[in-house]
């Protein structure tokens, strides 16, 4: 749980979670000015704390080193706003763990109706679609989305790809899915209903537009890197 700001929803999202299938649950909180630390302490997680803020990306960074050092099978990352399903987990590692994929994204993408249900924003919406699409042609996919912040990655991915050289700003979640790419790991996802609501963590809109375009670069530097024309260290 890549975690700022969260005591009032982490409680809620470590409840949701199946239990019997995870052997630990992880925290890594990015200088909360609230009581989140102390929350998901009382309720038996395992926190790291960042004393300075290092940023969503470099939150994801601790996240992964963290799980890492305890040998899993898979690592999934949770937000703890309460905006995704997390009662879905198991069915998010099950095709990781029979084989038939390395990342599993909860997309919570589906129909427009749904979406707007659940209180995305309309701006938003469309600038998810855009970019999906974008990355979809250059990836040569079929995601129905890109930028959902519920995934489960196999060990194996994590232990490859060069994450520690991704962004510490948004756009890391970006990066380690074409960076996963580059190194032919297979992408899949299921559907995750996804809820919007005054707690939930939700960047603005010119944080989004900064987010926009730094995918938009990351597509065109693989584009680049895959025809020879530049190299970028974060690709294979």
């Amino acid at each position: 749980m890549p975690a700022y700001n969260a005591e009032k929803t982490v409680r809620k999202t470590y409840n949701d979670l199946p239990k019997d299938l995870i052997s630990e649950v992880i925290l890594v909180d990015d200088a909360s000015a609230d009581k989140t630390v102390e929350i998901a302490k009382e309720i038996g997680i395992t926190v790291y704390t960042h004393q300075q803020n290092k940023g969503y990306g470099g939150n994801q960074k601790t996240c992964y080193d963290e799980a890492l050092r305890r040998d899993p099978d898979v690592v999934i990352m949770v937000h703890p706003d309460y905006q995704y399903d997390a009662k879905l987990v198991g069915v998010m590692c099950e095709p990781i763990v029979n084989g038939r994929a390395d990342i599993m994204l909860g997309s919570r993408i589906q129909t427009r109706n749904q979406v707007r249900a659940g209180g995305m924003p309309l701006w938003k919406y469309f600038a998810n679609r855009f970019l999906t699409l974008v990355e979809n042609l250059a990836m040569g996919l079929n995601l129905s989305e890109y930028h959902t912040g519920f995934r489960a990655f196999s060990s194996g991915v994590l232990k490859t790809i060069p994450y520690h050289k991704f962004s510490n700003d948004f756009v890391f979640d970006q990066q380690i899915l074409i960076s996963a790419l580059s190194y032919g790991y297979n992408i899949s996802e299921i559907p995750v209903p996804c809820k919007y609501f005054k707690e939930a963590s939700s960047i603005n809109f010119k944080r989004s537009s900064k987010y926009g375009l730094a995918t938009l670069w990351t597509v065109f530097g693989y584009l680049l890197h895959s025809t020879g024309i530049v190299k970028f260290k974060i690709f294979k």
